[in-house]
């Protein structure tokens, strides 16, 4: 029987280990990401990265000439990092370097041919981790279209899950049961009962919606705009208008109907801004740490309007989701004060 080492045992280990990580094999690397609380990064190529990786694991490439600057952008120094490449090689060398740079790192022996051989789970979507005010990481998996799927302490929160559109989602094999799921509005690239029903799991799953959702699916809690409510660990979801003004576009998301949701996660706020335009409630948004804005007109933003939504609201990163085949590539150029990762979210 394989006996794991405890996770304060291997922190102690790490702690006072003399080049300021510690090699892992696959299982004790497994035992200590399980619970969210120590940000996973494959230092592979993004190709490889794009071709199967672990679940949550953000890509930076350690071959990258500013490798250890994209590693300090993005993550504060009192995070400890759980980090792996092909054989364990790369990852040695950028454990090393991101030791001596005042990181705690965990370095996976064996890379990622030794943990799909073990069959341990592994994925396609692509994951951006982001941080709570208390340096807890909270990771984004950029599923699709409007899906996302959001981790945080060992939980997860799926938005818009849907099964189709053209990069087909099995819920059943490739996510756990859901602890909560956020749907914006009825519409069926939003709202999906298989994946709802895949995903969910009575007595654990929480279903926050609109009205108009929550009659269709006979389950839920139904949010009007400005409503909130609590789930798991202290995250606070308030409902925020999304709708379209444009003369010609009001029937696809009439005004007071769908939902937006702001997460605040241990202080670290998240805007899902669902299908709308860049209305005038978005001035009242603010402190917004990550948003998504959809970038599709005629049903949600053009390009100008999601340059003028992300000025109004200023988060610190702007993802662009939702955006079909909308050219979104000047979007880094327009908005020079915000970061803009651009991203497979079709």
């Amino acid at each position: 029987m394989k006996h794991f080492l405890p996770f304060a045992a291997i922190l102690m280990s790490l702690t006072a280990c003399g080049n300021g990580y510690k090699n892992l094999d696959i299982d004790e690397f497994e035992k200590i990401t399980a619970d969210g609380a120590i940000a996973v990064v494959d230092v592979r190529t993004a190709e490889e990265y794009a071709a199967g990786h672990l679940r949550w694991a953000s890509n930076c490439d350690w071959y990258s000439s500013d490798f250890l600057a994209q590693i300090e952008e993005s993550h504060p120094k009192s995070t400890h990092l759980a980090i792996y490449c092909r054989s364990g090689k790369r990852s040695a060398a950028a454990a090393k370097k991101l030791a001596k740079a005042g990181y705690k790192v965990y370095n996976m022996l064996g890379g990622y041919l030794a943990w799909s051989e073990a069959g341990k789970p592994t994925t396609t979507y692509e994951a951006e981790t982001f941080f709570t005010e208390s340096g807890t990481p909270v990771a984004v998996a950029l599923i699709k279209h409007g899906t996302l799927a959001i981790s945080y302490k060992g939980k997860t929160i799926q938005v818009d899950p849907v099964c189709g559109l053209g990069k087909p989602t099995d819920y059943a094999t490739e996510f756990p049961k859901a602890d909560a799921i956020l749907i914006t509005h009825e519409h069926g690239d939003h709202l999906d009962t298989d994946a709802i029903d895949a995903l969910y799991e009575e007595g654990r799953t929480a279903i926050v919606t609109n009205a108009s959702c929550a009659e269709r699916l006979g389950r839920g809690t139904s949010l009007a705009n400005g409503e909130s409510t609590s789930l798991f660990n202290g995250i606070l979801v308030d409902a925020v208008p999304a709708y379209n003004y444009t003369e010609g576009h009001t029937m696809f998301h009439p005004e007071g109907r769908d939902n937006g949701f702001i997460l605040t996660i241990d202080g670290l706020r998240i805007y899902i801004a669902g299908d709308t335009e860049n209305i005038p409630e978005m001035a009242g948004i603010k402190d917004i740490d990550v948003a998504f804005l959809p970038v599709n007109q005629p049903y949600t933003m053009t390009v100008e309007q999601c340059v003028n939504a992300a000025k109004t609201i200023s988060p610190k990163v702007l993802i662009p989701y939702h955006f079909s085949d909308t050219d979104i590539s000047t979007l880094p150029d327009l908005l020079p004060g915000i970061r803009v990762l651009l991203r497979q979210m079709q």
